[in-house]
Order: structure tokens, then C-alpha cells, then sequence
């Protein structure tokens, strides 16, 4: 899929959730390099995340990068893991294993950074 397909992609998507009036869902797009145990923890971390504080409301998209490496040039993806969160607007990048929840929490919008 070529970067313009996936932008007409990712526009349909939050023009269909907007018109739909339902509660904001959360599109979720993690880029890992592999099966290393750092990217094993990003994936462990952030769906227990997505569980606590997303539950029912979120998509998540788990990419190899060795399996399709076209996708990182198309997502300027320089690190691995990175989390990418695509809907709801701002889209935000996250970079690590998760580990950090306060972090994560704070990259997906769900707490202000002075919060805890």
C-alpha cells in the first residue's frame, strides 16, 4: 500500500467515525523490528494499556518491519518499536517498549503530562 493510499485510508476512517456520532475511537499503529524481547514488551505493554484505558474503543495494528519494510519510509519510521496513533487527530509517535505507562498515557492524550 502506498503512503497516499494509506492517508485515503486513514481519512475515510475518521470521516466515517465522525459521521457515525459514536464515542472516538483510538486507531493504533505499532511498528516493531522483529521478534526481540524489546519488541515482545512494546506489544505486552500497550495492549495492557489499551485494555485499561481503551477498552472497546481502540484498533490496534501491530507491523514487522522485517516483514514490510516499504511501510517505514512511508511512516518516517526511524525507530522500532514506535507507536503511532492515528485517530483520534493530533497523530502522535511514541518510541520504546511502553514500559512507561504515564508516557503513553500522556502521547495518546489520555493525561495531561502534569497529571498523575
Amino acid at each position: 500500500m502506498k503512503q497516499s493510499d494509506s492517508n485515503k485510508e486513514l481519512a475515510n476512517q475518521a470521516f466515517e467515525l465522525a459521521a457515525s456520532g459514536t464515542e472516538q475511537k483510538y486507531l493504533l499503529r505499532l511498528y516493531i523490528a522483529g521478534s526481540t524481547p524489546q519488541s515482545n514488551r512494546a506489544v505486552a505493554n500497550i495492549k495492557v494499556i489499551c485494555e485499561e484505558h481503551l477498552k472497546g474503543l481502540y484498533e490496534l495494528e501491530v507491523i514487522d518491519l522485517y516483514e514490510k519494510p516499504y511501510l517505514a519510509a512511508g511512516e518516517q519510521i526511524i525507530a522500532a518499536p514506535t507507536l503511532i496513533k492515528q485517530l483520534p487527530l493530533p497523530l502522535r509517535r511514541i518510541i520504546g517498549d511502553m514500559s512507561d505507562t504515564d508516557r503513553v498515557l500522556v502521547g495518546l492524550d489520555l493525561r495531561k503530562a502534569n497529571q498523575k
